[in-house]
């Protein structure tokens, strides 16, 4: 993965968002950008995804370093940053890999997508609908923006995936935005994810069980192994558009784990995209 100035165009660009103002319960995930980015070059592994695809130097890929929105007066600036960055890139014909953050980066990513892609889906891997109408009076919270994307109307379909966590209120709110939710009971009993057209993947790795991914801030017992998430990932059947790695924290982790795992998934969906 290229990391300075590319000779040929790139077709994917990777772009940290190391912000995490929105995050309940705990903060760390801001500085998820370069522990995933280290575990992508470590010398314990190498760079080819499981198709046998090298992405060493890869003239298609290119690193574009973190942007940082934090210096700005709250919430709502921070969205529009991020979203006027986004919309730049998408308009150059880039197709962008977020490594988050917490998951409120989603919000504003997706509507400078929303600009350019008319009928999107986004498929969530998630321990959490994240779709309260607010949480603690935020309504740009990591916990919300799941509810902003859809009362926009900003794509044409949301698939939740992995969902172990909806209680009453964010039921209603799936109910209200018609999702269509696979949760970890119907994983179990072997529901099958069909997803087609233009496909934008938001990766909460929550979406783990915690024996997979200790380095996230919200430990859900129940989840999914790191090779069901790599079977979703690999068998999409639309086009991947994009995608954002969400919610990692270092400071929860061990060993590097979660960050292999978060680096393992990067390299998975660049892959799948350039196929």
């Amino acid at each position: 993965m290229n990391s300075t100035n590319p000779t040929t165009r790139p077709k994917i660009v990777v772009v940290g968002v190391p912000y995490d103002d929105n995050s309940s319960f705990m903060r760390g995930t801001a500085a998820a950008p370069p522990a995933i980015r280290k575990a992508f070059h470590s010398d314990s592994s190498n760079m080819c995804a499981e198709d046998g695809l090298d992405l060493t130097d890869h003239p298609h890929i290119h690193d574009m370093g973190d942007v940082n929105p934090a210096g700005g007066s709250g919430a709502s600036c921070a969205m529009a940053y991020i979203e006027k960055y986004y919309s730049g890139l998408l308009e150059k014909g880039f197709h962008v890999i977020s490594l988050g953050g917490d998951h409120a980066i989603t919000l504003p990513i997706i509507r400078a997508y929303a600009e350019k892609y008319a009928a999107l889906t986004i498929l969530q891997l998630d321990a959490h609908p994240d779709l309260y109408d607010e949480l603690d009076g935020n309504p740009y919270s990591h916990a919300c923006p799941f509810a902003r994307i859809m009362e926009e109307n900003l794509v044409d379909h949301l698939m939740q995936v992995g969902i172990r966590t909806t209680n009453p209120h964010q039921q209603d709110q799936a109910n209200r935005f018609q999702v269509e939710v696979i949760d970890m009971k119907a994983m179990d009993a072997g529901a099958k994810i069909h997803v087609s057209g233009d496909v934008y993947i938001s990766l909460d790795l929550d979406v783990l069980d915690p024996a997979f991914a200790p380095g996230v801030s919200h430990h859900e017992p129940g989840g999914m192994s790191t090779r069901e998430v790599l079977r979703i990932i690999q068998g999409v059947e639309g086009r991947i558009v994009g995608a954002d790695i969400v919610e990692m924290n270092p400071t929860r982790d061990l060993n590097g784990v979660t960050a292999m795992v978060a680096a393992k998934f990067l390299k998975e969906i660049i892959g799948k995209m350039l196929k």
